[in-house]
């Protein structure tokens, strides 16, 4: 089976070097290039092709959000996860948003980090479990007096965040692997616990809480 290629970019040492370690010695994966440096980055993406980068989002001499950006035109195959310290939902946000395929905080596991590498390589979109609970606490924090918002469940507030990262209900069916008929019956029920009318509303609904982030 031919491994995964991987370009780890991250301005501490140490980091790099754990990760390389790690992801070297599972059969799965090839460390191609690691770097501190985002332009540098830029040039191994152009150069070896990476299928997977993992981009520290807080780099020098340019940042992670603007080398990720780069890297897309230089390398539009590589699918990028962006790694950070940063918990905010806006960071994800806005990586998701500029072209990276998965965001992952510096506090997640070993396992959550190669799932995400899986994913991601798989086609999908991943977010760490710590962005989503933070996501969800927004939802909940922001909308506390919505009718029977405590009534949605794991897998209601799981679509209310894919339909916040803008994907469609086929495109969400893929990242959860259920069918496009269990996707529309969730959200059925998801308008009618939060008394809303229809899809825009529930669309109106996601973007009030987005741009509270």
């Amino acid at each position: 089976m031919e491994k995964i290629s991987v370009l780890i970019a991250d301005d501490h040492k140490l980091i790099r070097e754990t990760w390389s370690f790690i992801l070297n010695n599972d059969p799965r994966f090839t460390v191609v290039a690691e770097c501190g440096d985002s332009e540098q980055a830029v040039e191994m993406a152009k150069s070896k092709k990476p299928q997977i980068v993992l981009m520290d989002i807080n780099m020098l001499p340019i940042s992670g959000f603007e080398a990720t950006e780069k890297i897309r035109k230089v390398s539009p195959a590589s699918r990028i996860i962006g790694i950070s310290m940063h918990s905010q939902p806006a960071y994800a946000k806005k990586m998701l948003q500029i072209g990276a395929r998965g965001y992952v905080t510096k506090n997640s596991s070993k396992e959550e980090m190669i799932t995400a590498i899986m994913e991601v390589h798989g086609g999908n979109k991943y977010i760490c479990d710590e962005i989503k609970n933070n996501i969800s606490e927004l939802v909940l924090e922001e909308n506390k007096d919505v009718p029977n918002v405590n009534a949605l469940t794991e897998r209601e507030i799981q679509i209310i965040n894919l339909i916040k990262e803008g994907q469609s209900s086929k495109e969400i069916a893929m990242s959860l692997n259920i069918s496009l008929k269990t996707v529309e019956v969730h959200r059925h029920n998801i308008l009618k616990k939060l008394k809303l009318k229809n899809s825009a509303s529930l669309v109106n609904f996601i973007n009030n809480v987005a741009t509270s982030m």
